[in-house]
């Protein structure tokens, strides 16, 4: 049309990038309260608070040391999270051994921090007879349908639907689905994934 300006998208500009969110994040997962983070930094804690909201604009130099200050390198800051999408009917067939089951993986392959697995264990079906553990530091599993018992060393745990039950992941065990007629679903996280 005569007159219409069309205005084009502008690539990207970092400067334009809302970071406060990240920031505080990472902070958190550091275990750090703004004081710590703050006082390490040498800043004040209402400018790193202030940051946290993007209510300021901070220095390169700012910027920098608090990346630092919280073990991250300031590109994270302007990286795009990185998402993944498992279909149900697209889940990859993993197999860790043991009998009578099928094994689909839920979290992206190239996730090394979590790994989740989906398990449908046929009646009798387990992962076998002997213990054995996991090269990760924490292993949760959570019976979405039917039974599942856990072998630990010197102690087996009966988990119904519902129940979950966490354990660190050198912990020697095995597993098996008790019933003889119904099959048991049960959700696997492991992580960081072994």
């Amino acid at each position: 049309m005569a007159g219409e300006v069309r205005r084009l998208a502008r690539p990207h500009d970092p400067a334009d990038a809302l970071v406060g969110a990240r920031l505080r994040a990472a902070r958190q997962a550091a275990g750090l309260t703004l004081a710590a983070v703050a006082a390490q930094a040498g800043l004040t804690k209402g400018f790193l608070s202030r940051l946290e909201r993007d209510e300021v604009s901070p220095s390169v130099a700012s910027l920098v040391t608090v990346c630092g200050v919280l073990g991250i390198g300031v590109g994270q800051l302007f990286q795009p999270p990185e998402t993944s999408l498992v279909r149900a009917a697209e889940a990859p067939p993993i197999h860790f051994g043991g009998q009578g089951l099928r094994e689909v993986l839920l979290t992206a392959g190239t996730q090394r921090e979590l790994q989740v697995i989906r398990s449908t264990v046929e009646p009798g079906g387990g992962g076998g007879a002997e213990l054995y553990s996991l090269a990760c530091a924490v292993e949760f599993v959570h019976v979405l349908r039917g039974r599942l018992r856990l072998v630990l060393p010197g102690e087996s745990v009966e988990l119904g639907e519902g129940d979950a039950f966490t354990m660190p992941g050198a912990t020697p065990h095995t597993w098996v689905n008790p019933s003889d007629i119904e099959r048991c679903e049960v959700l696997w996280a492991l992580t960081p994934a072994p």
